[in-house]
């Protein structure tokens, strides 16, 4: 049996993993955590860093039937993959710019600054920082760590510090806070063409400015033609031509600002939204890509699709989360909490339960009771 090898086992991943098994792939999990969710999902599991690439390398070494690896879901396990897949003589769809793209946030500002694209104004002195407000963010972190918003200058000083203490380099870069509609573009790109786009609405629970959903639809036209355009010109420059891609983004008028990107499966259920769009396993798509397969990206409708996260209400032990059953057969559910967890209320997004993903918005307030003590 092929093997495929998954670098991670959040939440993100789970997907994947069963998309795998759809196909008839073994899956190897890597992670150190034992009890990371994609773990009892994997046939196999290796109990290593997925940043300990001489370790994983050896563990995987001269494996019979070794296929591909994947990372979804984050940036963060990008540069082992690429190593890896060089290592082990396994496909590799990531050029050295467009990992460098996905796990630099001012590398991938530079990138948009070179091809005259609208941006914010930004700075990593912050002496030079733009008029406020701004936001502050580690430059090589994700999953919403590490970022605030300032509205005052005192606000400033104390943002810094934070995003640096999870940035794994240190280094912070201070963005202009931009308006408008804030977006989520994910797509599939083939022979560098954008072939599935899915334009999504962040749904967010102000203060906080990590989502707790996502909004999918077709969009208008113009818009859509324009994000197109823009991601193709970034892929081009970046030479990344085949696989998925997820980007934040920023609407003002007819002005696209691209924000950040990852040149990966989106986590919090937008792989999986993006297919439920267009009738497409975009997952199952990404899955063969690292297995060196061409994916059919045809699309057999355009519709709807939207994501819920399920979250705790506080902090405490998980007693249960009820009402799952009451979820139309359309919904794709992943939950990656179960009873005797700790938790902790959704402030960033390693802190999800799960989600769910359907044609329209779930009411999860009203169909789902989570009990936490």
């Amino acid at each position: 049996m092929s093997h495929l090898v998954i670098l991670g086992g959040s939440d993100g991943t789970v997907s994947a993993f069963r998309a795998a098994r759809r196909l008839g792939l073994s899956t190897i999990c890597v992670d150190m955590r034992a009890d990371a969710p994609g773990v009892v999902e994997a046939d196999e599991f290796l109990h290593l860093s997925t940043r300990d690439v001489p370790a994983v390398a050896a563990a995987l070494r001269g494996r019979a039937g070794l296929a591909g690896l994947l990372a979804p879901g984050s940036d963060i396990n990008l540069p082992s993959l690429v190593e890896l897949t060089h290592l082990l003589g396994l496909p590799c769809g990531l050029s050295e710019k467009a990992l460098r793209a996905s796990t630099d946030k001012l590398y991938f500002r530079q990138v948009c600054e070179r091809l005259g694209l609208p941006g914010p104004r930004y700075a990593t002195d912050p002496e030079l920082r733009p008029p406020l407000p701004v936001i502050v963010k580690p430059v090589d972190s994700g999953s919403s760590r590490g970022i605030t918003i300032c509205r005052e200058p005192g606000d400033v000083e104390p943002a810094l510090a934070h995003a640096a203490a999870v940035s794994p380099s240190g280094r912070v870069i201070i963005e202009e806070l931009l308006t408008g509609q804030d977006l989520c573009a994910e797509a599939m790109l083939q022979d560098g063409r954008v072939a599935l786009l899915g334009l999504s609405r962040r749904v967010t629970a102000p203060p906080e400015v990590v989502a707790i959903g996502h909004d999918m639809a077709p969009g208008d036209g113009t818009l859509d033609k324009e994000v197109t355009r823009q991601l193709e010109l970034v892929c081009a420059e970046i030479g990344y031509d085949d696989g998925p891609l997820n980007v934040d983004l920023f609407v003002d008028g007819d002005e696209v600002s691209l924000v950040e990107m990852g040149a990966r499966i989106g986590g919090n259920g937008l792989g999986e939204a993006l297919g439920m769009m267009h009738g497409v396993d975009t997952v199952e798509a990404a899955v063969r890509l690292a297995v060196g397969e061409r994916p059919d990206l045809t699309p057999t409708r355009i519709g709807s699709a939207s994501v819920r996260v399920l979250r705790a209400p506080a902090a405490g032990t998980l007693v249960a989360i009820e009402g799952l059953t009451s979820l139309p057969e359309s919904a794709e559910v992943v939950v990656v909490a179960k009873p005797g967890d700790h938790v902790v209320p959704y402030t960033e997004c390693r802190a999800k339960l799960g989600y769910v993903v359907d044609h329209v918005p779930p009411d999860l307030d009203a169909l789902i009771t989570i009990d936490v003590r």
